[in-house]
């Protein structure tokens, strides 16, 4: 049975109190604490299956990704990043970038964010012809300022991490990292620093 102490008193949200509120802060804390945990969870679930048509899993795929970002020495945003960007495939397969800029985005730098973010359409720069589709979609954004961040990370990091030779650091190298940005508070001006590119 519920315990009445540790739940709200009501049934539709504008019938709320203060009470009822500063409760439901204070409960959603654990839960808030164990975000790494799942995000970790789904990266082994997209290690248990090789992506559809291709040679590696979605796991290795973001493993390669950040093995590659730590390799050039980027910092712990861009390997998070790498590692993640994918990381909305399993739930938004069709819109998966923006899913999983959406994951990262209250913990890591405004541009690393929006990079994954609009990284699916500069993906496309290698393949959309293929399909009949416009492999230059991505030029509507060439007044932004992460646009050359933006392609230098599908060129260097997304589009050549499919090879199921490369030696990959395991999932649990990256592990550490993970927990660092996903315990700092969401939000920090001090972390997100909008308008700030640094570039790759």
């Amino acid at each position: 049975m519920t315990d009445p102490s540790q739940t709200v008193s009501f049934t539709q949200m504008k019938e709320g109190t203060r009470e009822d509120y500063e409760l439901l802060h204070e409960l959603e804390k654990p839960y808030l604490g164990l975000t790494a945990d799942r995000i970790l969870d789904e990266l082994r679930r997209q290690g248990e299956a090789t992506l559809e048509g291709y040679q590696i899993s979605r796991l290795d795929h973001g493993l390669q990704s950040a093995t590659r970002a730590e390799a050039e020495g980027r910092d712990i945003d861009w390997i998070v990043g790498a590692l993640l960007h994918d990381i909305g495939d399993g739930l938004a397969p069709q819109n998966h970038d923006r899913f999983s800029a959406e994951v990262i985005r209250p913990f890591v730098r405004w541009e690393v964010a929006w990079t994954v973010e609009h990284h699916g359409i500069f993906q496309m720069l290698y393949y959309a012809h293929h399909y009949g589709w416009d492999r230059n979609a991505r030029e509507r954004f060439r007044d932004h300022p992460c646009f050359d961040t933006c392609a230098a990370f599908c060129e260097r990091w997304d589009q050549a991490s499919f090879d199921p030779d490369f030696p990959s650091k395991p999932l649990e190298h990256f592990e550490p990292m993970v927990r660092e940005i996903f315990a700092r508070k969401a939000y920090d001006p001090a972390v997100i620093r909008e308008g700030e590119v640094l570039g790759l």
